[in-house]
């Protein structure tokens, strides 16, 4: 018989075990297709306006998502692998050589990447075309996308399977010459030995977990955080980690000791589920750490992405709230800016011009505007009547009550809004011809002109703005400079980009540089493109993850359930019935799924609950949002546990 023949007759007899292996591999076809498909799909380029930063963006996601992928795999075939071990020795036995065997299990995975990238490819292609109109949906965009096959996108999947192919051969030569002949035929007869758990270390795990959590639970507005980040930080970190490990090395064992000791320990199936957990303890503790703190980094990672994504629209119109601003051009430029915006398809909803005072800083700027290196050094000083006008009409409860020096700062994005009692509020100097100085009553976050933009690049700096009141702007007056701005709130700003071109270059490229400019529209496209395709790549990364990392605990109780089959054998003969084996399996796995699933829950949910949505008390959807994506991972981890229960039973019972 050749080679190539036992091979086949190899990937014949073993497809039941390759099942999970096959599907792993389609699905990482299909997602790494699919996203290629997506950057050179012409539909989707024709409509997204940054086409460099799109591309760019879902390349760098496919080879983060494929280098997921691999990781994933290459654990599948090290379990495999193990399983496998005793037909290898029996291969070395019968004559063959390491690498003519290495040889035969190159062959299998190709015969699987094979239909793998066959199956892949053709339901990519197929998936493209919805993930694609999915993605035209999160940017808002009515675009039809069509069914494609580009070559570029084949071609790079078909490389890199290729490849991994021979990382996967390779992996499997060495764990082949790492093992002797005599040893293959012992593989798994070597049993773990349970860990002598320490009751001190059992409680230090407890003590860690709830010191992380009363440092998380404070909140970054804190004393804690504010005065001493660093060390809230350290204790944080070193709770959370050296505390899911303790839990999972000391406690856990901790906890079955003592569930041995109770006089009921022997009635029912306890000592079946719980002297079989006590042997797991040292082989389970470094995978279900590393599960619950990655577990919980893919929850805070998808959040993030779809919290992002959902504060972005109002994010956008908080930053730039003007559908048009720019500063004066001149009566004829004006008059010509207002016939184009007429003659366009964006109706004018209300205009204003303002005139405003352009002034130096003398006091440090930081005074009045957090992060004053993301805002221009000129100040703009704005009269309190003209800033409740535009409030007004923008129905915010943003107004302003000034008298005399005193002074509003908007510093749009701070966390953690000022207001300064009578006794605490900082002087601002201004170097106006001679000096002035302002007395700072708050700083708010609030933006009156909005972000300065240029089409095409998105945003630039912010206008630094102080509102003050009116007599002491007309006092002030004739020692600044004064300039005049135009505001424009039109009809659909999002879909005015081709109009934002055109005023921008007749209000600013004709007039010099220099001049203020800020448009909706020119963040609206980039911003939205940028956080939906965050999105959609984030979710996927994410859901790939929770797939992984449940599948790291199935793997690793298939491996268990393999090696204890010839006690449940024993025990089916000294009469236990097969209603107490399932039992004592389900009972044995939710003591392995449940425990990572509940602390990366409770991490994440301290992180998002006290970091993000306190700050975002605005928007009341967001934890409904977050529940939603808590439960979808809790129902992967459900789907794995009662998969890994029915094939563990299977596997315990056709051993017998």
């Amino acid at each position: 018989m050749k080679l190539f023949d036992l091979t086949l007759r190899n990937v014949r007899r073993n497809f039941r075990l390759y099942t999970i292996y096959l599907v792993s591999m389609i699905v990482g076809v299909i997602i790494h297709f699919t996203f290629s498909a997506l950057m050179f799909n012409p539909d989707i380029l024709d409509m997204v306006k940054n086409r460099s930063s799109f591309q760019n963006g879902i390349m760098i996601a496919s080879i983060v998502v494929f280098v997921f992928i691999i990781v994933f795999i290459l654990y599948a075939n090290s379990f495999f692998m193990r399983q496998r071990q005793r037909e290898f020795g029996l291969y070395l036995l019968l004559g063959l050589s390491e690498r003519q065997i290495t040889w035969m299990v190159f062959y299998e995975t190709l015969i699987v990447s094979g239909i793998s990238l066959s199956a892949g490819i053709l339901l990519g292609g197929v998936l493209s075309k919805l993930f694609g109109m999915l993605l035209m949906k999160l940017m808002q965009y009515d675009q039809t996308v069509s069914f494609s096959f580009p070559l570029q996108a084949i071609g790079a999947t078909v490389a890199l399977f290729l490849l991994l192919s021979v990382i996967i051969a390779v992996q499997s030569h060495i764990a082949i010459r790492r093992v002797q002949l005599v040893e293959l035929f012992h593989a798994g007869e070597t049993a773990e030995k349970p860990v002598q758990p320490s009751r001190s270390l059992a409680l230090l795990a407890v003590f860690l977990l709830a010191e992380a959590s009363f440092v998380l639970s404070r909140g970054m507005g804190s004393v804690l955080w504010q005065e001493h980040t660093l060390l809230s930080m350290v204790l944080t970190t070193v709770g959370i980690i050296g505390g899911t490990y303790l839990f999972f090395r000391q406690f856990s064992g901790w906890i079955l000791g003592v569930i041995s000791r109770r006089r009921r320990y022997y009635e029912g199936n306890t000592m079946l589920w719980a002297s079989s957990l006590r042997f797991q303890v040292r082989g389970n503790t470094s995978n279900l750490t590393f599960i619950t703190l990655a577990g919980a980094a893919m929850i805070l990672l998808t959040c993030f992405v779809v919290v992002n994504y959902r504060v972005q629209f109002d994010a956008v119109r908080m930053n730039v709230p003007n559908s048009l601003a720019f500063q004066y051009p001149g009566e004829a430029q004006s008059a010509a800016i207002r016939q184009v915006i007429d003659q366009s398809d964006h109706k004018v909803k209300d205009y204003r011009r303002l005139e405003v005072i352009r002034t130096e800083a003398v006091t440090d700027r930081s005074v009045a505007f957090e992060n004053p290196e993301y805002y221009e050094e000129p100040i703009f000083l704005v009269a309190a009547e003209d800033y409740n006008g535009v409030v007004s009409l923008r129905g915010e409860d943003e107004l302003v009550e000034l008298h005399g020096e005193e002074a509003v700062s908007l510093s749009q994005g701070i966390d953690f809004p000022a207001i300064y009692p009578p006794d605490a509020q900082p002087l601002f100097v201004l170097g106006t011809t001679p000096q002035t100085q302002l007395r700072l009553l708050e700083m708010k976050d609030y933006a009156f002109l909005g972000w300065g933009t240029i089409p095409g690049r998105s945003m630039e700096k912010k206008p630094s703005v102080l509102v003050v009141s009116d007599e002491w702007f007309e006092r002030v007056r004739p020692l600044g400079e004064p300039v005049v701005l135009e505001l424009y709130q039109i009809e659909d700003p999002e879909r005015a980009e081709a109009l934002s071109a055109e005023v921008y270059r007749m209000a600013v490229e004709t007039q010099g540089p220099g001049r203020y400019y800020s448009s909706y529209a020119d963040v609206y496209s980039l911003q939205i493109e940028g956080s939906s395709l965050l999105l959609f790549a984030g979710a996927f990364l994410a859901l790939i993850a929770a797939f992984a990392l449940a599948s790291v605990v199935y793997f690793r109780q298939l491996k268990v359930a393999a090696e204890e089959a010839r006690q449940y054998a024993i025990l089916r003969k000294l009469g236990v019935d097969s209603r107490q084996i399932r039992s004592a399996i389900r009972k044995q796995l939710v003591f392995i799924f449940a425990p990572p699933l509940a602390l990366a829950l409770a991490f994440s949910w301290m992180v998002i609950y006290y970091y993000i949505l306190a700050s975002l008390q605005d928007f009341p959807d967001l934890p409904g949002l977050v529940w939603i994506i808590l439960g979808i991972y809790g129902l992967v981890y459900l789907f794995f546990y009662l998969s890994s229960a029915n094939l563990y039973y299977r596997i315990v019972n056709q051993r017998g």
